[in-house]
């Protein structure tokens, strides 16, 4: 059985989606992040880069959402969330899920996340200021260019769109309008009506409040 290691409001929301789409058998352990567990011996065992998500597997343990969602894909073929007869298809699949890791998530990680990257606190307050603009431009990039709809890849539903869905859950906190990306919001839409996202984020929900 696959185990998935995750917080809620973070990106192991997306593999969550794609196991409950896939249809796999799989299990969860919240890593509470209130109390720093993400950075605890036992944590950093399974992840030694102290971040969620990761992926347990009859193989070995994954880390790195895009590799994460692309072995969802491919272990589970039946459920179609990727074009894997098309190389070129796939690979764009996989070009679209790295700008989310690489750039947009990058983007948004400035907002709380500056000591990554600096010391110095104006330093970090200039990152903070920067973020409704460089998340924006992301946003402005794919809903101009990349968002095909009305999923991300056109007509059939792949392991994009619950990673944009997961991103895009955070607009509002980053400071950017989302009157000013409405494919994008329409696309947020018509996740949340979707019964994967319903149970991903009913089970994250009663984790995050047990009571």
């Amino acid at each position: 059985m696959l185990k998935l290691f995750y917080a809620p409001h973070t990106c192991s929301l997306a593999t969550h989606i794609a196991l409950e789409e896939a249809g796999a058998d799989y299990s969860t352990a919240l890593v509470d992040f209130a109390s720093d567990e993400q950075r605890s011996p036992e944590y950093l065992a399974i992840n030694p880069k102290g971040r969620v998500p990761a992926l347990v597997t009859d193989r070995g343990i994954l880390t790195e959402t895009p590799a994460m969602l692309a072995y969802v894909a491919q272990s589970f073929p039946a459920a179609r969330l990727a074009p894997l007869d098309d190389p070129f298809a796939f690979a764009q699949v996989q070009a679209f899920n790295s700008y989310l890791c690489s750039t947009l998530h990058i983007a948004h990680a400035h907002r709380m996340r500056g000591r990554r990257w600096a010391d110095d606190e104006s330093a970090i307050a200039a990152m903070q200021r920067k973020v409704p603009d460089s998340v924006a431009a992301c946003y402005a990039l794919i809903e101009r260019d990349m968002l095909k709809g009305p999923w991300v890849m056109g007509e059939q539903y792949t392991i994009c769109d619950p990673y944009l869905f997961t991103i895009a859950q955070w607009l509002e906190d980053d400071g950017v309008d989302p009157g000013r990306f409405p494919h994008v919001v329409d696309h947020r839409s018509r996740m949340l009506a979707r019964a994967s996202v319903d149970k991903a984020l009913l089970d994250e929900l009663a984790a995050e409040d047990p009571l």
